[in-house]
């Protein structure tokens, strides 16, 4: 069995010949412990790991099960996460917006954030670092399971807090920022298979408009924010013009929204006064 049949595994199953030769090298890496520098050494391939490479394409096909799910883990700002079906699985969309917040961050001198549906941890243990203290939420006991896990992995000082929005956050506590990649996808779309896998507690609203929780965040998140203090969401499609209402009628101000590389409206930014 040749790495390129073994791609071909995956192809054959629908899934686009330039993703396919990329999970395949995330397998080989990962089952074999085989990456550039060993071909670059001229190291030789272990074919009986390879062979569990092969299992694992043909579970990726016959199931669609997303790749990272099945190595457990994800690729996020330069670090590697750990990902089981109880989180999301971190995209690249998500850079643009933890960068994003980092810009706004370093610009005011800010120290305090808190980042709402954690999930993994990933936007928390990007931000967190010696001069910003991070506070990370999360409605489900499983997701702070694993979102802790990469934060001491990491050596990220992160204060995990199981929370429905705010609701365990003292009333007190006041941030400079808050962000939040929240369940964006209105209750009936139908998703990939891939995204099926994934916990639907993170991806869907209970209403047709996907911006339940831009809603509830941007009404309650100015109660818990210092003067000057920032939002800072990632964005469903077509969301950006009911969540920048959303900002307006509660007396946010300097609302700037920052495309993707697909020039998708994806982050929206707003400060209160």
């Amino acid at each position: 069995m040749s790495i390129q049949e073994i791609v071909s595994i995956l192809t054959n199953s629908g899934i686009e010949p330039n993703e396919a030769a990329q999970e395949v090298k995330m397998l080989i890496e990962h089952f074999c412990n085989y990456g550039a520098k060993d071909i670059i050494m001229g190291r030789p391939l272990d074919y009986e790991r390879l062979n569990v490479v092969k299992e694992k394409a043909i579970l990726r096909a016959k199931t669609k099960q997303p790749i990272q799910y099945i190595i457990g883990k994800a690729y996020f700002m330069g670090n590697f996460y750990k990902v089981t079906k109880d989180v999301l699985i971190p995209r690249d969309e998500t850079e643009i917006v933890v960068l994003h917040a980092i810009d706004i961050i370093k610009k005011n001198n800010f120290s305090e954030v808190l980042d709402i549906g954690t999930g993994s941890g990933c936007i928390a243990c990007s931000i967190s670092d010696k001069n910003v203290n991070v506070t990370a939420c999360d409605i489900s006991s499983k997701a702070l399971t694993i979102a802790k896990e990469n934060a001491a992995r990491l050596d990220k000082g992160v204060d995990f807090i199981e929370s429905n929005l705010f609701l365990s956050i003292p009333i007190d506590k006041k941030f400079d920022l808050i962000i939040s990649n929240p369940p964006y996808i209105p209750a009936g779309t139908e998703l990939q298979e891939e995204v099926k896998y994934e916990p639907s507690i993170a991806l869907f609203t209970s209403e047709n408009t996907g911006c339940e929780f831009y809603k509830k965040i941007i009404e309650q998140g100015k109660h818990y924010l210092n003067q000057g203090g920032y939002i800072v969401f990632e964005l469903g499609i077509n969301e950006s013009d009911l969540v920048k209402t959303y900002f307006e009628t509660n007396g946010y101000t300097g609302i700037t929204v920052e495309k993707d590389l697909a020039g998708i409206d994806r982050v929206i930014s707003a400060k209160i006064i």
